[in-house]
């Protein structure tokens, strides 16, 4: 959408300000508990008995699991947020999923001073992660259909700060293995960290209706009174083109006053005119906006896929050739940090370059090449390995790889998102917004399973 020439000023770029915090706040639960892995494994894989003379030690899967219980309620719940988005409120649809999410991070955080056994931790841990992603996707979804129907720029704002997010997370926890702290306090000023940005999430959003240029766009009535003004101008008209000829009589009706004039010359014209401004006022079946989008919820689809069925399942297990105080830091700096800043760098960059364009081919083309870090990620040093060979062995390869495979990442995916919004019209943005969301969330689910059989093919 473009921004219109009667609307009010972003005075100090407050609405941008906020939206760039909720994108932030959205991805805030997947990346912290990716991040946290450590802990986590270090919590649960624990547990030994003797059978015999063989020692067992129990082995809780908890990134599989993780990233199973993190995608299956996003694709769930963000399709149901498609469908009956219209049946629940804006508001609690948003501020009510940062409210629960806000809940379920301080009770993580709780638990971090809570002895328990660790099936009962690894269970509750992987309720928390169940809820707090259904809710997270209701969060999302509802937020990329809000920001649909402010100007193009701020989908890409949104998007930005969705990419920090990552970042965010990446440092957080370096800060955790740098410091002096015992892991057990280290982790609870790790889970801290997201308490306080989802309560600054949620603040945000609750003043973002106080905004003027934030009214103007998202109040829903706006568009339909003005759309109603403009037809009762045209009547008016008509009735005066024929007062001449007949006389005039006006019945108020949904809403607007529908002018009625018999024998006059100007009757059938107005009365159509106002009949074909209310049917342009109804809004689109999900299906008919699909049909309008497709390419880029492919294009959304296939990015994912692409970056999730090796990141992280195949990125983590590479090791660095430098062994030292250097191994610590290795994968949180490399493989996380470096995934999420250059992410965040693309996203951003969407905001000065947005080619190629969405008409043309050349996107769809663009996000397909992606594949090729497929192979290259899986050639890098990635340990332990059965069938591949390591063709990239040193640090600095992987780096160079990673790069370019997040900075296209995020490039392809904030380049999606915005521009389906504009493929409909803008009483549709909402429900397009809403339908990529589901498709993002498709293709999170479709990559995280693939990640299973590649990451044994190496």
């Amino acid at each position: 959408m473009k921004g219109r020439t009667d609307a009010p000023q972003d005075r100090g770029w407050l609405v941008g300000i906020i939206f760039f915090i909720l994108g932030l706040g959205t991805l805030l639960p997947w990346n912290f508990f990716m991040t946290a892995s450590m802990y986590f494994n270090n919590r649960l894989n624990t547990t030994e008995w003797n059978n015999g003379t063989v020692t067992v030690r129990k082995e809780y899967y908890f990134n599989n699991w993780m990233t199973l219980l993190s995608q299956l309620p996003l694709l769930l719940f963000t399709l149901l947020n498609s469908i009956l988005y219209q049946r629940i409120s804006e508001k609690m649809r948003i501020a009510g999923s940062l409210v629960i999410i806000l809940i379920l991070f301080i009770f993580t955080a709780i638990l971090v001073k809570v002895p328990m056994q660790e099936d009962s931790f690894f269970s509750v841990t992987m309720g928390t992660i169940w809820f707090i992603n259904s809710f997270g996707a209701i969060l999302q979804g509802s937020l990329f259909g809000l920001v649909g129907q402010l100007p193009q720029k701020y989908s890409a704002v949104f998007m930005s700060g969705q990419g920090l997010a990552g970042a965010f997370a990446a440092i957080a926890m370096l800060l955790a293995i740098a410091s002096d702290a015992d892991s057990e306090s280290a982790a609870l000023g790790y889970f801290i960290t997201p308490c306080a940005g989802t309560l600054v999430t949620l603040l945000s959003y609750l003043a973002l209706p106080r905004l003027e240029f934030a009214q103007f766009y998202l109040d829903k009535s706006r568009s339909y009174e003005l759309g109603a003004t403009a037809g009762l101008l045209r009547e008016s008209d008509a009735v005066e083109n024929g007062k001449g000829n007949g006389h005039a009589s006006s019945a108020t009706a949904n809403g607007g006053v529908e002018a009625e004039v018999e024998g006059a010359a100007g009757d059938g014209g107005g009365r159509q005119a106002f009949l074909d401004m209310e049917m342009e006022d109804k809004k689109l079946s999900v299906m008919e906006v699909f049909k309008q989008i497709w390419v880029m919820a492919f294009c959304v689809v296939f990015v994912f896929i692409v970056t999730l069925s090796v990141f992280p399942a195949v990125t983590v297990d590479v090791k660095t050739i430098f062994p030292g105080n250097w191994e610590r830091y290795f994968i949180s700096v490399c493989c996380f940090l470096m995934f999420n800043v250059m992410d965040w760098i693309g996203r951003t960059v969407t905001t000065l370059v947005q080619w190629p364009p969405k008409e043309s081919i050349l996107f769809p083309a663009l996000v397909l090449s992606r594949v090729v870090f497929v192979p290259l990620l899986m050639l890098c040093n990635v340990q332990t390995r059965s069938y591949l060979p390591v063709y990239f062995p040193h640090d600095v390869a992987f780096t160079a790889i990673m790069m370019l495979f997040s900075l296209s990442s995020g490039y392809c995916v904030c380049l999606s998102m915005s521009y389906a919004p504009q493929l409909v019209k803008p009483k549709d943005a909402e429900t397009a917004g809403a339908l990529m969301t589901f498709f993002l969330a498709l293709g999170l689910s479709i990559g995280a399973a693939l990640s299973f059989p590649l990451r044994a093919l190496v």
